[in-house]
């Protein structure tokens, strides 16, 4: 234990991060950064825009549209009451607060479909576990005012190009129908009735769901539930003929990319919002993360009105999870643009060139040229260490002398060769080695 930990233990102090969630730093970070701005750019690509939702909503934009019978509503959400009395909530996903700015900035207005991507962390009480925090990091794509059956296979395939362009080569979809309010109830009762003849077996958790949220029960991790959803009933044998059209143009629609795809009856995602086409991408990478989902959605054609608009808008989206890209052998580790490796080290000798130092370093900041330093230290051989270390090939030394006649030393690290140069000409030097 650190003597920092020790201290703030006496003092009754807690000095860690709240479970689940913790600190992103380094290279952590910049594998976060670089997949979303691969991400953003397959999406703009695509025809998607941005928009950035606050982590914060009214409850009741998330339990009106998640719905009673979840996990997240029931004892996922974290949530707050403020002075002012208004009961608040960190997001637990995107889509109700995407819902909620299309009704209240007007978006039915616009053009139809909208379409957006958006991305940043949200927040679940879940239990913690490899690929699992309690606060996580979302990348979504969405597509608003359409009900064609194109926009399902758009967001999918618009998905898929983005875990590709991240290193994906073996990946899988798992897709249903669950239909909608015309058809879906006939299928509930069936439901119902069938595990009604096997409620015996049923843990208690899948027994409650019974009561509030059957289709939940599909979505069951309990290995004795699982075999009886083997027998279940097919939420596709009950769709209504218009819900038939639409996912058998949606498979169509897949089949011509190439995407290859699994029907899957136990698949219902479990949120109360989605209706017709639910999907998840499955990894198939011969590893650990086999059959691991790293992204998943659906339609939610109800969930405007649910929120309170004035009627149904037709929706579909993607949510990716990020943390899961990262865990995943096959990830580039995209590196961020605005991250650029140090081409030179910047080394400053004494309180004269110290004083002039800023001005350096301005000066190749304006040319665009990638710098460390550390003007911190003062000895040569504390910064030709890091300079090392960091295995910069150029080291720039800037001391008394080159501080009065406006010169610099470049050595090269290599071979340790160097050769003064003054500053008017230093950017010119650079890039010729560069280029070299």
């Amino acid at each position: 234990m650190t003597k920092t930990s020790t201290a703030a233990k006496k003092a009754g102090k807690n000095l860690s991060s709240p479970k689940g969630m913790r600190d992103i730093m380094n290279e952590e970070y910049y594998s976060f950064q670089g997949f979303f701005e691969k991400a953003q750019e397959v999406a703009i690509y695509y025809g998607f825009k941005p928009i950035e939702t606050p982590i914060m909503e009214h409850e009741e934009t998330f339990t009106s549209g998640i719905g009673e019978g979840t996990d997240i509503i029931d004892k996922e959400m974290y949530t707050l009451k403020t002075k002012g009395g208004d009961h608040l909530a960190l997001r637990p996903e995107h889509t109700g607060s995407l819902m909620r700015a299309y009704i209240e900035q007007g978006m039915q207005n616009m053009p139809q479909p909208v379409m957006f991507y958006q991305y940043g962390p949200v927040f679940r009480h879940d239990n913690p576990q490899k690929g699992r925090y309690r606060q996580f990091n979302q990348f979504d794509l969405d597509s608003l005012g359409s009900e064609k059956s194109i926009m399902d296979a758009l967001i999918i395939k618009a998905g898929m190009s983005i875990l590709e362009e991240a290193g994906a080569t073996n990946l899988s979809i798992d897709i249903n129908s669950i239909g909608d309010k015309e058809c879906r109830n006939g299928y509930i009762k069936e439901l119902v009735n069938y595990y009604k003849k096997h409620i015996g077996d049923l843990p208690a958790i899948d027994r409650e769901r019974l009561k509030t949220n059957p289709l939940r029960i599909l979505d069951s991790k309990d290995e004795k539930t699982k075999v009886i959803n083997e027998g279940a009933p097919d939420a596709v044998s009950f769709l209504c003929p218009a819900c038939k059209k639409h996912f058998k143009e949606v498979l169509e629609y897949l089949e011509e990319m190439g995407i290859q795809y699994n029907l899957n009856k136990c698949l219902v995602r479990g949120l109360s919002y989605y209706t017709r086409t639910v999907f998840e991408i499955i990894d198939e990478s011969e590893s650990e993360t086999k059959g691991m989902a790293i992204a998943g959605g659906g339609r939610y054609d109800y969930l405007g009105k649910q929120l309170g608009g004035k009627k149904d808008v037709p929706a579909v989206g993607i949510s990716i999870s990020a943390d899961r890209v990262l865990l995943m052998p096959w990830y580039k580790k995209l590196a961020p643009r605005i991250i650029k490796k140090p081409k030179v080290y910047f080394i400053q000798l004494g309180s004269d060139a110290k004083l002039k130092s800023l001005n350096v370093t301005e000066m190749l900041r304006k040319a665009h040229i990638p710098m460390a330093q550390s003007l911190s230290k003062d000895t040569l051989g504390a910064q030709l260490a890091i300079a090392e270390k960091l295995q910069i090939p150029y080291a720039l030394i800037f001391g008394l002398k080159e501080a009065l006649e406006d010169s610099v030393i470049v050595r090269d690290m290599s071979n340790r060769s160097q050769e003064t140069v003054k500053l008017t000409k230093l950017l010119e030097y650079l890039k010729d080695i560069k280029e070299k």
